[in-house]
């Protein structure tokens, strides 16, 4: 070493190493998923709900999130969402199975038919009367879970750009309410 100044940069060099044991290379790209192929396969089946179990979950969430200008629960994957969380949940799954069997009875007495074969807005009215039961707000608060966690809630309804920095933090810009 020539120098007191060759020393500080080996050691500064060092000590970046240590605090950063990766090359900047390896940083760049890493939350970048490839899209999925053309002809990719299906979403598997459902863990825990059986097939009129889960085309009723789809019809709930599709309800609570129905495709508008952006896609609605169905296409943003909610369904299978909720299969997953329920599948990992034993309490979650006795208030699902208990719920489905009397949302299904209530549909029945009223309309007829098994919830998941009601028009949209015999689902509305059956739903709105749900709506401080313990099995719709779980299945709600799990379709909006699933939704904004999702490419179709984030990105194409919430118009995330991830990555971006904000130079500053607005606050609201309405006027304040008068006394």
């Amino acid at each position: 070493m020539d120098s007191r100044r060759d020393t500080l940069k080996i050691i500064g060099a060092i000590g970046t190493t240590c605090a950063f044991p990766f090359s900047a290379d390896e940083l760049y790209g890493q939350h970048e998923h490839p899209p999925a192929p053309a002809g990719a396969k299906p979403p598997p089946a459902p863990r825990f709900f059986g097939r009129a179990e889960f085309e009723t979950i789809s019809q709930m969430a599709e309800t609570i999130i129905p495709a508008t200008g952006t896609p609605g629960a169905i296409a943003a994957g909610v369904p299978a969402y909720i299969d997953s969380v329920v599948f990992a949940d034993r309490g979650q799954q006795k208030l699902c199975r208990q719920g489905l069997r009397s949302l299904d009875a209530r549909a029945g007495k009223q309309f007829g038919r098994p919830f998941r074969r009601l028009a949209e807005p015999e689902r509305i009215e059956l739903l709105e009367r749900m709506t401080a039961e313990p099995f719709f707000q779980l299945i709600k608060n799990l379709t909006a879970d699933g939704y904004y966690t999702s490419r179709a809630g984030m990105v194409e309804e919430l118009g995330f750009q991830g990555g971006s920095v904000l130079a500053g933090f607005p606050g609201c810009n309405h006027p304040e309410p008068r006394s």
